[in-house]
């Protein structure tokens, strides 16, 4: 443990995904960390005020479930010991697209397909078992503290149901997402603000959860159709969850919205460009309401542009970038971001400074899932924002890739890579992907 005079003490603001796993980093480098959480946390799985999306399909992609099981050593065997889902993605995922469904091969490459807020739940026991952490729910940030200078953060100014006071801190970390408290803080203390990146998608979520039983679908774990603009712009996902449940969400596109009664979810999931998942639908048992999210907007913020930031701050998850959630990338680019201030940390640096190194390897990280996610949504024609030139292009030689996805494993196995985030998109590029995307765009499908 790598700890120092000026790490006694670092406070992370909001319990989700993002603020756990930084919480678990920082728990290396500091005597003593706090995980504030203005909600109330029980002892079990759940879905909190604060972060509705929980009710939804999330896929741990294999790079990220490898980040966490460095972190929680026993956490692989935990999940599959109550009833998650860990596959090799090739052959666990029938991923409908272009007209077809993947090859299913074995790629190496393990998914873990369970609930959210079980997953949570297990990284958050592990994380409040930690001696030098303390949660601390029920509890809002109503200030940050700084030098008389404004130059360094010292700490939060903290409301409770026992009263109010102050914490003092040498970092303190805001993973509060989109809405992100830093942008507030930094108006306020006189800093710039970082530029923004948007694309608008208007993407939204119709989720229920239906009773899984043995023999319901023997072609792999879970399904998933996505949509093959410009003529389909809907999106079906039957995900295995924890204790024998399915997972159905349905998603549209530009506003498009399946309706949450029995009749007109069916209905939305048999409009689809692949019947496979309907066709399980249709003898599901639901096991309670369903609920729908609105994703408005790629969000992304240039941290790394900044020349002049608050010593002892730091912004981390959702509230540096947020990607459209049906590319499934939002978990593990919070545990790569991770990852990366754990290096940063060990390198010894004063933690006042870390900021700078910290948002510069961050941005190139968020390069690749950022260009994944909005170059995908530039293929919709209701999609709004400032497109890269070539994007359309690029859209048609990638629907061409996914075609090859259907028969070649070679062409599949460069598309995971980019997909589980270790490649960047450009790497389908390289000649001798492009040559067997090229001759595979010749022969008829045979998905």
């Amino acid at each position: 443990m790598n700890l120092k005079k000026n790490r006694e003490h670092a406070i992370v603001i909001g319990a989700s995904f993002a603020g756990l796993i930084a919480t678990r980093v920082l728990s290396d480098h500091f005597e003593k960390v706090t995980l504030l959480e203005r909600d109330e946390i029980n002892d079990q799985p759940e879905t909190r005020n604060g972060q509705p999306q929980t009710r939804h399909v999330h896929g741990l992609l294999p790079s990220g479930l490898d980040i966490l099981c460095h972190y929680f050593k026993d956490l692989k065997s935990t999940l599959e010991a109550e009833g998650a889902i860990l596959n090799d993605i090739a052959r666990s995922l029938r991923w409908h697209t272009s007209g077809g469904y993947w090859g299913q091969y074995d790629s190496g490459l393990t998914i873990a397909l369970v609930g959210r807020p079980f997953l949570e739940w297990q990284i958050r026991k592990r994380v409040k078992s930690l001696s030098n952490v303390s949660i601390q729910d029920k509890t809002k940030v109503v200030k940050l503290n700084t030098t008389s200078d404004q130059s360094q953060v010292t700490g939060v100014d903290i409301e409770h149901p026992g009263g109010s006071n102050s914490l003092s801190a040498n970092l303190v970390v805001d993973t509060t997402g989109r809405s992100a408290l830093t942008l507030r803080w930094l108006e306020e203390l006189g800093y710039k603000k970082p530029s923004e990146k948007k694309v608008t998608v208007d993407v939204n979520y119709t989720s229920r959860i239906f009773k899984r039983n043995e023999g319901q679908f023997n072609e792999g774990d879970a399904i998933l159709i996505t949509p093959d603009p410009p003529n389909h712009l809907r999106l079906g996902a039957l995900f295995p969850m924890e204790n024998n449940r399915w997972i159905v969400s349905l998603a549209g596109w530009g506003g498009d919205k399946a309706p949450t009664d029995d009749e007109g979810f069916r209905a939305f999931a048999k409009s689809l460009p692949s019947s496979k998942l309907y066709d399980v639908l249709v003898n599901l048992e639901p096991l309670g309401d369903a609920y729908t999210y609105r994703f408005p907007a790629n969000l992304r913020r240039m941290y790394e542009e900044l020349k002049s930031y608050p010593d002892g701050l730091l912004t981390l998850g959702d509230s540096i970038c947020s990607f459209n959630p049906v590319y499934g990338q939002g978990m593990t680019s919070a545990s790569m971001q991770a990852q990366v201030l754990d290096k940063e940390l060990a390198k010894g640096n004063h933690v006042a400074k870390v900021w700078q190194p910290f948002f510069k390897q961050a941005g190139k990280l968020i390069n690749i899932p950022w260009d994944l996610a909005t170059g995908a949504d530039f293929a919709f024609s209701s999609t709004e924002g400032s497109k890269p030139v070539g994007t359309d292009m690029i859209n048609r030689y990638m629907n061409h890739l996914q075609r090859s996805t259907h028969n070649d494993k070679k062409v599949l196995g460069a598309f995971l890579k980019v997909l589980n985030l270790t490649a960047a998109p450009p790497s389908v590029l390289k000649p001798n992907i492009l040559m067997r995307v090229l001759l595979n765009s010749l022969r008829p499908s045979k998905n």
